[in-house]
Formats: C-alpha cells, sequence, structure tokens
C-alpha cells in the first residue's frame, strides 16, 4: 500500500468505546497517518483549534449509527468554515439511508456496515488524494434527486412561496419548528405561521401528511432513522 502525503489527519467522530478504540488502532497502523478518536460533544471545542491550526488535510468520519442528526450537522457547518475538512459516514446500514445523508451532508465518502477493513483503509486513502468513495448505484441516484430538486426550483408548485418551500423541504427530513427556526433565523411563532400556509395550500391537516407530500412531490428522502446507539463497526472488529 502507498504512503500516504505527510499531513494529514483521520478524526473518527463516535462515542468512545473499545471498539472504537480498537478502529482507531488499526487505521493507525494501515493507513501510516494520525489517527484520533473524538466523542460528538467535543466537535464544536475544535473550531478555535481549526482557526489557529496551519491548513491541512483532515478527514473526519463520521459513525452514521451513534451521531444525532444535529452532531452530523455541527460537522457539516464546521466544514463550510473549513474547507480542507473532508467528511464521510461510515456504519451504514443500506443505499437508502446513505442517500438521506447525502441529501443534506455535503460527504466525500460513504462507507456500509458491511464493508471489509481492507475496502475502508483503499476508501479513506482515495478520500484523502480528493477522491470520492461510494458506489455508483448510489452517485446516480443522488443525481437523479438533485435533477428532480433542481427542476422543482424553477416551477411553481400549489402556489408555495420559495420560503414555503424551504420550509417544507424541512418538515419532509424530519424537522421541528424549532429546528427549522434556528436553521432560518426566524421565530417559531413565524414558522408556524408559515406552516398553516402551506397546509392551507396543498390541503393537508397534519405534518406527517404535510412531509409525505414533500417528499412525494419535491423529491424529499424521508428523515433520518433515529440511532440505535448500539456500538456498530466493521465486523472485524466485533467481539466474537
Amino acid at each position: 500500500m502507498s504512503a500516504l502525503q505527510e499531513g494529514p489527519i483521520v478524526r473518527l467522530i463516535t462515542h468512545p468505546n473499545v471498539q472504537s478504540q480498537l478502529f482507531t488502532h488499526h487505521l493507525s497502523q494501515v493507513l501510516d497517518c494520525q489517527v484520533s478518536p473524538l466523542a460528538p460533544e467535543a466537535v464544536s471545542g475544535l473550531e478555535a483549534e481549526l482557526s489557529n491550526s496551519p491548513p491541512g488535510v483532515q478527514l473526519w468520519l463520521l459513525d452514521a449509527d451513534q451521531l444525532s442528526h444535529s452532531d452530523m450537522h455541527r460537522c457539516h457547518e464546521l466544514k463550510a468554515q473549513f474547507p480542507d475538512i473532508l467528511l464521510a459516514a461510515f456504519n451504514l446500514a443500506n443505499q437508502e439511508q446513505a442517500a438521506e445523508l447525502l441529501a443534506s451532508l455535503h460527504l466525500q465518502g460513504i462507507f456500509y456496515r458491511r464493508d471489509e477493513l481492507d475496502n475502508i483503509c483503499k476508501g479513506i486513502i482515495q478520500l484523502l488524494d480528493g477522491a470520492l468513495w461510494m458506489s455508483r448505484p448510489l452517485l446516480q441516484q443522488m443525481f437523479e434527486y438533485f435533477r428532480r430538486q433542481q427542476f422543482n426550483t424553477y416551477r411553481p408548485v400549489a402556489g408555495l412561496t420559495q420560503r414555503e418551500l424551504e420550509i417544507l423541504g424541512f418538515i419532509g427530513n424530519g424537522a421541528s419548528n424549532q429546528d427549522i427556526a434556528t436553521q432560518l433565523f426566524l421565530s417559531e411563532h413565524t414558522v408556524k405561521s408559515h406552516l398553516y400556509n402551506i397546509f392551507k395550500k396543498i390541503k393537508v391537516h397534519h405534518r406527517a401528511e404535510a412531509a409525505h407530500w414533500a417528499r412525494k412531490h419535491l423529491g424529499i428522502p424521508p428523515p433520518m432513522t433515529k440511532n440505535s446507539h448500539r456500538n456498530r463497526l466493521p465486523r472485524e472488529l466485533e467481539p466474537r
């Protein structure tokens, strides 16, 4: 296996446990670069460190089985501030879950629970070299999704305004009123007013119907499933 360029850092964003320690150790041995685990709650504290550090590639591996929706979006926000950060998700159950994440996060790589350790290491090397790492069927699925989303951007839908479409997109992804207010810098009262108008225009009576309408008409994927918080890592590192 070819040596990596000097300098890249791989951070394993997951809750600390024996399996994550074993996974970190294995990656350190195989990749010959700095690999360190980081608890999700510690991610926010990286902003000052990143601001005062010299530029350099960092690959953050997000544990999809352990991180909450807000944990992942915090990583996404930091990537927007620091372009040298690369994001990849691992421990994904299937292509459907991968598509859900890709619709809301800027990920360069996808790794599934079934992936062998050697394949994960190969993918990480490719990511650090600037390539993407995900299956062709998944790329095709996302291409179709974004093409449909772009089409909807340029045509009126049920008389909805652009702001109402934006809020409906959040509803389709399972966001609460508070989540929407925070993301769009609105008051919760304003969000509720928009929802009242949206429900009236698309002729639905409650949030679940609105979410279904959004997924059917706007191509919005279903919300991420709640994390089970089981310690899922590649099966080579699972206890026998």
